[in-house]
C-alpha cells in the first residue's frame, strides 16, 4: 500500500516521527506541495494525507487508486467532499487534538494585550529602565482582568476551555452558541444572545467555526454595539472578522486592542489592513502548534487510517 503525505513540514518539521505511517505501508513525505502538483505526487497511491494542500475533484478523478484522504487538521474544507464521496473515498479529520493548546494561547494573547510583556522586556533590554528616574515605569496602560466580562462567541470544547481559565482569573463569562448546553452554566458563566454579549463584554473572544452565518461576524455594525475600549481576540478563523472594519475601530480607539492568530488570507499578505492598525498583535497561526498537540494530531491521524484498514468508521466526515 502506498501512502503519500503532501505537506508534512508544518505538522512535523523534524521533531516527530512518521514511524506510525511507515508501519502501515510504503510512505513518501513531501514537506510542501503546490496545489498544481498534488495529483502528480499522489499518482497511484492508495492513501493521501494533507494539511492545507487542496485535494480537488480533478485530483480525485485522475488518482483512481485513492481510497482514503486523511486531513491533518480539524477543518476539511480543502478536500472536495462531494467528489470524494462519489468516488467512494473516505475522508477523515482529527477533531479536538488542540483544545488545551488553543485555549492556552487565547489567554496568552489576552495577557499580552493587558500587560505588553514583550514590549516592556524589549524596553528594559534597550536601556530604558537603567536610565529611568523612577524605580519602575510602564509604556502602555496595564489592565487587570478580575471582575471584567469575557464574551465567547462559540462555546464548543475550545470556548469552554478558555471560559474555565477566564473564570479561574476572576472573570465573568458570557457565551453565545448555536447549541447552548445549560449544564455548562455556573455562577460566573451564562449564555447570552449576541447583542447582549457585544454590549456587556470587556473582552470578546472568537471560538466559532467559519460558516456562512459567522463569516464577518465582527464588522462595523457589531463593533458599534460593543463597549468602548473593548479587547478582541481571534485564534479561530480569520474570515470571522472584516479586517478593514477592525482596523478602523483600532485606529479610532473604539477597540482598545486586538490579538489575532489568524487572518483572512494565509500566509498574510502585505496589503492586509491589520498590518496598518494600532494596538494589534498578529501571530502566524500557531495556537495549535505545541509539540504535544502536534504529536496528538499525528497519532490520531494514524489511528484513523488503522481504523479504516480494519473496516471501522472513525472520524469519517463523509
Amino acid at each position: 500500500m502506498k501512502i503519500v503525505v503532501l505537506d508534512g513540514y508544518t505538522l512535523n518539521p523534524g521533531d516527530l516521527s512518521w514511524s506510525g505511517l511507515e508501519a502501515l505501508g510504503e510512505l513518501t513525505v513531501y514537506d510542501r506541495t503546490p496545489a498544481s502538483e498534488a495529483a502528480d505526487r499522489i499518482g497511484d497511491a492508495d492513501i493521501v494525507f494533507t494539511n492545507k494542500c487542496p485535494v480537488t475533484a480533478r485530483t480525485v478523478a485522475v488518482c483512481p487508486n485513492l481510497k482514503f484522504i486523511g486531513v491533518l487538521a480539524t477543518g476539511y474544507n480543502i478536500v472536495d467532499i462531494d467528489a470524494a464521496s462519489r468516488a467512494g473515498i473516505a475522508v477523515t479529520n482529527v477533531p479536538a487534538y488542540g483544545t488545551d493548546a488553543v485555549s492556552q494561547f487565547t489567554i496568552a494573547l489576552l495577557l499580552e494585550l493587558c500587560h505588553h510583556v514583550g514590549a516592556h522586556s524589549d524596553s528594559v533590554k534597550s536601556g530604558d529602565w537603567e536610565s529611568c528616574p523612577d524605580w519602575c515605569y510602564w509604556n502602555s496602560p496595564l489592565i487587570e482582568l478580575a471582575g471584567k466580562t469575557m464574551g465567547i462567541i462559540g462555546f464548543g470544547r475550545i470556548g469552554q476551555g478558555t471560559g474555565r481559565i477566564a473564570q479561574a482569573m476572576g472573570m465573568r463569562v458570557l457565551a453565545f452558541d448555536a447549541h447552548p448546553n445549560p449544564d455548562l452554566e455556573t455562577d460566573a458563566c451564562h449564555y447570552a444572545d449576541l447583542d447582549t454579549l457585544l454590549a456587556q463584554s470587556d473582552v470578546i473572544v472568537l471560538h466559532c467555526p467559519l460558516f456562512p452565518e459567522t463569516e464577518g461576524i465582527i464588522n462595523r455594525n457589531t463593533i458599534a454595539k460593543m463597549k468602548d475600549s473593548v479587547l478582541i481576540v481571534n485564534d479561530s478563523r480569520g474570515q470571522l472578522i472584516v479586517e478593514e472594519d477592525l482596523r478602523a475601530a483600532l485606529n479610532s480607539g473604539k477597540v482598545a486592542g486586538a490579538a489575532v492568530d489568524v487572518v483572512s488570507t494565509e500566509p498574510i499578505r502585505a496589503d492586509n489592513p491589520l498590518l496598518h492598525a494600532r494596538n494589534v498583535i498578529i501571530t502566524p497561526h500557531i495556537a495549535w502548534a505545541p509539540r504535544e498537540s502536534r504529536q496528538r494530531l499525528l497519532e490520531n491521524a494514524v489511528g484513523n487510517l488503522r481504523a479504516f484498514l480494519a473496516g471501522e468508521v472513525r472520524n469519517v466526515v463523509n
